[in-house]
């Protein structure tokens, strides 16, 4: 059978979601973990996206084969009961066999939090990204509404990407002001690699008056990642959901209230 997972986890800890040779990433602790309840057969997850090292997820989205016959329960609080306490695993749905964390997949939400003081954070560090000044959010806002739309975001993506195309569709990308804590939502079909980290520290040169706002569109166009600002720290990322269609009947994926920051 084949079964989905909404996990979630705190990125800090493990050199990412892809599994590597030391075992030390969010994927080779949770086969290791499921690989157990399923009577140690072999298990091996496919993610709706990977994450880098110190990004974090609200709601991850896998999918496993298996001919271990397990209650739901048992992929939910058994798993839980052998995971470090880093990574958890919310839901667990049996699903038909066309389903596929990936490729079934139409969009995928992420969120940057952002605190702007000229004092670094202390009890949120590792799970907020920085910024030692204020910054014009309304700048900010002005040039994300160049980004929004179906665009090739070359600009925007790692020398090491390996997605067969750099357009993509960005329907979201919306900036929210809380007292110098800012939260930048995004949504698109799909991300390139370093895309939304790429496109928060572009939007940092902005509101702090590197950039104009309609410089965006200028990088947009010059398709060349060396025109565009540093890649920005991974701490404040977060994967807020995946999007399925509704003939899958999985859990809402939005993050909701167990996203522990505003």
């Amino acid at each position: 059978m084949r079964i989905a997972l909404g996990i979630e986890y705190d990125g800090r800890a493990f050199a990412g979601w892809q599994t590597q040779p030391h075992g030390n990433t969010v994927q080779d602790r949770l086969n290791q973990a499921l690989c157990r309840i399923a009577g140690n057969r072999s298990i091996a997850t496919l993610a709706a996206g990977r994450t880098d090292a110190g990004v974090h997820a609200a709601m991850q989205v896998v999918h496993f084969d298996t001919d271990a016959v397990r209650p739901l329960n048992a992929w939910v609080r058994g798993v839980n009961a052998l995971l470090p306490p880093e990574i958890v695993v919310v839901w667990a749905r049996e699903v038909d066999e066309s389903f596929h964390a990936r490729f079934s997949a139409f969009s995928r939400s992420y969120s940057y939090f952002l605190l702007t003081s000229p004092v670094r954070p202390c009890l949120l560090a590792g799970k907020i990204g920085w910024f030692h000044q204020a910054l014009d959010v309304a700048a900010m806002r002005a040039a994300a509404d160049r980004l929004l739309g179906r665009h090739d975001f070359s600009s925007f993506r790692a020398s090491e990407c390996q997605a067969k195309s750099p357009v993509k569709d960005l329907q979201l990308l919306a900036i929210h002001d809380n007292g110098g804590l800012l939260r930048f939502d995004l949504k698109a079909d799909a991300f390139l690699h370093h895309m939304v980290r790429n496109i928060v520290g572009a939007l940092v040169y902005v509101g702090k008056g590197a950039l104009a706002p309609d410089d965006m569109s200028a990088l947009l166009s010059a398709c060349d990642r060396t025109s565009a600002p540093p890649t920005f720290m991974p701490d404040g990322l977060y994967l807020t959901g995946v999007g399925y269609p509704e003939q899958f009947s999985l859990p809402s994926q939005s993050a909701g209230e167990r996203l522990v920051l505003w």
